[in-house]
């Protein structure tokens, strides 16, 4: 029985870190305390292994250099705390709130307008904060006593609210994405590009979902009264500014071209926003009323989050700025955006940095402990037993994707997304890299995936975060003076299963359309047309230097050597 157990370390020590887990101790201190446990026993059982184990009490001593090279000195680390404190900081300053009503009155008119408003606002802030707390709390503060004000079905709007909320999960500057990357060994700037379609894809089939709600179930979204649209109307002279701004970034795009070649296109699109937004402002504060009040706002409201969002991912998609650098610029523009809202003070700050330095720690002492359990897990050889498992699973590269899939499905039940990448990522990247498969494609098929984990019970955070928000009573609206009945949990779970749905369908699209991933890697070049020409050289000569002038006869090649007679050494 020791035997079989000395030569099974592998599985043994993996079903042991599972049942840890379940009785609910911290991960961090699991993964240690399960790594050290089996350390001690894999020392002893070594002899009786026949070779399985590889463990010796000098291995502990490379515990310090594998703390301090894959943790403290992983420079690609450094843009989670960037990024959560810039979230922190606009979730802060208002934008949310801006964004939802100035959306939300655009799409008012139309059945489920408030539903597109919250979706879009939710891809906004992915895109600017890359926090699904932050995202989720201030959508559920502000839009759900809105929806639920004007009759929108409690499910409909509960699964809208979170739902959007986990496009933080995916779309860039996203920190499950970092920390995919640093597990995978590949660059944070790959991860975002790969990323970025799979994200707008999958926000659109959330509003193609609401869209064909609202023709099967069309009271169970209503438009906004007349009078609960406060900027009126204004769709025509919004569209007009924006042709107007796209008139003046092609003139400028072409009075570029000349000087600045390939990133003209760039520079002319930032000329066009910049002037439309400066005629917003002074049309506004002047009141020209060259433009309605709802143009007005939308452009007034949205640019500032645009410009953030090219200030961070513009740069680093362009080879400008690293992800890191990107981040301390993301939160240097939080910070103004905070400021230029009056919304800036010293608690505010001090709020962003102890939510920052807190989850900061959470992730360093959860990555302290997959080194020490990794350590003991490859000197039992645990890496080849994963790698082994997987690759023989039948199917080859499309049965992987799929088992692997519904493992980390599962999984997510018990685990968050940082339980996952820390614990189950560094087992399954060798087994997908032995089968040719892009590790970056691999990566995000991983990150959509995760997103489940905030959507589903028992630990769907999401559904946490938005009961924590929701009301649990009934309670007098202050714009109605209607009774508005109370949000219960199953509404909240039931109204989360079509969106789960939704992301299932797109890790299957993910896996059978790579392309959408693949673009990272820019054009791809036929080896078939690649012509490759070497110079002529000059030919050997008798003109000193061994070589023959200009139009000079080439000299005769040297006779063969007869090899019937012995050499002469004369």
């Amino acid at each position: 029985m020791i035997e079989f157990i000395a030569q099974n370390m592998a599985p043994v020590m993996f079903l042991s870190l599972i049942v840890f887990l379940l009785f609910g101790y911290p991960v961090a201190f699991a993964l240690a305390a399960n790594g050290l446990l089996f350390f001690f026993i894999g020392v002893e059982l070594a002899p009786l292994s026949g070779g399985s184990i590889n463990l010796s009490w000098p291995l502990l001593t490379a515990l310090p250099d594998r703390f301090y090279g894959g943790v403290m000195a992983n420079e690609t680390l450094l843009a989670i705390p960037f990024f959560t404190f810039m979230g922190i900081v606009l979730e802060r300053s208002g934008m949310a709130e801006d964004l939802l009503d100035t959306i939300g009155q655009l799409f008012g008119p139309i059945r489920g307008g408030l539903a597109y408003a919250v979706i879009l606002v939710g891809a906004l802030l992915a895109a600017t904060t890359g926090v699904v707390a932050a995202s989720v709390i201030a959508m559920g503060l502000i839009s759900l006593p809105i929806m639920l004000r004007y009759g929108y079905d409690r499910r409909l709007a509960s699964g809208v609210i979170a739902a959007s909320g986990t496009l933080a999960q995916i779309i860039p500057p996203s920190l499950v994405l970092i920390v995919l990357a640093d597990q995978l060994g590949r660059s944070v700037g790959d991860m975002y590009k790969g990323a970025l379609i799979p994200g707008l894809v999958l926000t659109g089939l959330y509003m193609l979902y609401v869209l064909v709600m609202s023709f099967v179930r069309p009271n169970s979204m209503p438009a906004l009264p007349p009078e609960a649209r406060t900027l009126g109307h204004g769709a025509t002279s919004l569209f007009a500014a924006l042709l107007f701004a796209g008139a003046i970034g092609w003139a400028a795009y072409h009075y570029l071209e000349p000087t600045h070649g390939a990133n003209a296109d760039i520079l002319g699109g930032t000329v066009g926003v910049v002037v439309i937004y400066l005629v917003a402002i002074a049309d506004k504060g002047l009141n020209i009323n060259l433009m309605s009040r709802l143009a007005q706002q939308v452009v007034i409201v949205l640019i500032p989050p645009l410009a953030l969002i090219f200030l961070v991912l513009g740069t680093i998609f362009l080879g400008i700025a690293t992800p890191t650098e990107g981040g301390a610029m993301g939160a240097v523009g939080a910070l103004v955006m905070a400021a230029v809202k009056g919304r800036l003070s010293l608690d505010l700050v001090r709020q962003a940095l102890t939510a920052t330095t807190r989850l900061s720690s959470f992730v360093l002492f959860i990555l302290i402990g997959a080194r020490v359990f990794s350590l003991t897990f490859y000197g039992v050889n645990g890496h080849v037993w994963v790698e082994h498992l997987l690759t023989s699973l039948p199917g080859g590269e499309l049965g992987f994707l799929i088992v692997v899939s519904l493992l980390v499905f599962f999984l997510a039940f018990f685990l968050d997304f940082f339980e996952l990448a820390f614990i189950i990522v560094p087992l399954l990247a060798p087994a997908a890299e032995s089968l040719g498969i892009d590790l970056i494609w691999f990566g995000v098929i991983l990150g959509v995936n995760m997103q489940t984990s905030f959507m589903h019970p028992p630990f769907g955070f999401a559904l946490f975060f938005l009961r924590s928000v929701a009301p649990r009573s009934s309670y007098i609206d202050k714009i109605t003076r209607q009774k508005i009945a109370p949000v219960t949990s199953g509404q909240i779970y039931w109204g989360a299963v079509p969106f789960v749905g939704i992301q299932i369908f797109m890790v299957g699209l993910t896996i059978a359309v790579p392309a959408m991933v693949m673009h990272y890697k820019g054009k791809v070049v036929d080896p078939s047309t690649i012509e490759i020409r070497m110079p002529e050289l000059p030919t050997l000569g008798g003109d000193g230097f061994g070589l023959s002038p200009p139009g000079a006869p080439s000299a005769p090649a040297p006779a063969a050597p007869d090899l019937s007679q012995p050499p002469s050494f004369n």
